[in-house]
């Protein structure tokens, strides 16, 4: 894989996630599993509960859903296990998105799209030469009062070398099992910087993230990076877009973002649309749509950020503000996952989430497996942050 893989141990699959038949969701250039999904929470935020089989004639189609609560329900009566029932039906879905989650994994998992996680508080990368460097420490967690610092190598997790392996996986043992690694318990990591090399063991602890950051560039532009749609992103930014300065341009950076909950991603949307279409969906083949609250700020110059780890909520957000003419798109293709998942709780407590539709943008652009196109290329890094900054001073954005 070209360039650098970059992950979290907020949003990667704890190691007992199960994906159909071992399904590995590589992404290009950025593998983040934990929140890549078009989702809706389990209850309450969208009034889509999770679901459950409904009654059908005999000889009438089954869904997938209902094709996996039969399989584990079945297995339940039998003895056997219903996850592993659902992993072999899921499997023969042939749903790219589809995940089985035991009921702990599944829990942490709604715990990250909640901005909380169990961890060291580490952000990872592999370089090109497959070595694992830790590109962030988040302050006050145990990495942190540990001395680990951004640019230290990371060579060894509880023993295991970590050197050329995909950085989920050593994040994954970074937090350890969802089932059985709670706040509190340990990991040993081997570390280097420079020519000093050391070991430190670490308390895993409950951390919280803010999955929105703000920053002020030197010229007055506000920069607001979403990292992921966790739970009160929308509300974030909302208040964010209320501090910029009337004349004020902002860069709304959505690079690496994976995704997360739809329901956040349409919150940011109202605020910068007027009311409005955001994106069109179905669910089963039955045709929903999404819209903007009105009131939000149309005036400020924008421009957002794209790359190829921009995925799922956020390319419906993007597409949305590209299509209504609101935003100058700037970077390089986003990934292109255009699908949504919803839940369904089996038997043991573990839960498959299945792909149920696909969505489109207000002009009806088809975002799976074609992703967004930007209105103006852009490297990465700088490049594309300087290009955003002249592309506003255009808009009349105050510099």
């Amino acid at each position: 894989m070209s360039g650098r893989e970059l992950c979290r141990d907020l949003l990667c699959p704890p190691r007992r996630i199960r994906r159909g038949a071992a399904l590995t969701l590589v992404f290009a250039g950025v593998l983040v599993a934990g929140a890549a999904t078009g989702s809706f929470p389990e209850t309450g935020q969208t009034g889509q509960p999770t679901r459950k089989a409904a009654f059908r004639p005999a000889g009438e189609a089954t869904t997938p859903h209902e094709d996996v609560q039969k399989a584990a329900a079945d297995a339940m009566a039998d003895g056997k296990s219903p996850m592993e029932a659902a992993e072999r039906a899921v499997s023969r879905s042939g749903d790219r998105w589809a995940a089985v989650y035991s009921e702990g994994a599944y829990q942490e998992f709604q715990d990250a799209l909640d901005g909380r996680y169990t961890g060291v508080g580490l952000w990872a990368s592999r370089e090109q030469d497959g070595r694992i460097e830790v590109t962030r420490v988040q302050p006050d967690s145990p990495a942190a009062q540990a001395g680990i610092r951004e640019g230290d190598r990371l060579t060894s997790v509880d023993g295991s070398k970590v050197d050329g392996r995909p950085v989920t996986d050593v994040v994954s043992l970074l937090r350890g099992d969802a089932d059985d690694a709670a706040a509190g318990t340990t990991v040993t990591l081997g570390l280097q910087r420079g020519t000093r090399a050391w070991t430190r063991k670490l308390r895993r602890a409950s951390l919280s993230t803010d999955s929105v950051t703000v920053r002020k560039l030197p010229g007055g532009v506000t920069v607001i990076k979403i990292a992921a749609f966790t739970k009160g992103s929308g509300d974030a930014v909302r208040a964010a877009v209320r501090e910029v300065p009337a004349d004020g341009g902002i860069i709304l950076d959505l690079r690496g973002n994976s995704g997360g909950l739809v329901t956040e991603a349409v919150e940011t949307s109202s605020a910068f649309l007027d009311g409005g279409l955001v994106a069109t969906y179905d669910v089963d083949g039955a045709p929903r749509s999404l819209h903007a609250d009105p009131g939000g700020d149309t005036a400020r110059p924008l421009v957002a950020l794209v790359d190829g780890g921009t995925m799922s909520a956020a390319e419906m957000l993007t597409g949305a503000l590209q299509d209504r003419g609101r935003a100058v798109v700037i970077g390089s293709r986003t990934f292109g996952k255009g699908s949504i998942q919803m839940p369904t709780r089996l038997p043991d407590g573990s839960v498959a989430e299945l792909t149920v539709g696909h969505y489109r943008t207000p002009s009806g652009h088809a975002v799976d497996g074609q992703g967004i196109t930007p209105d103006l290329e852009a490297g990465p890094g700088d490049d594309a942050l300087r290009r955003a900054e002249t592309v506003l001073t255009g808009l009349g954005a105050s510099s």
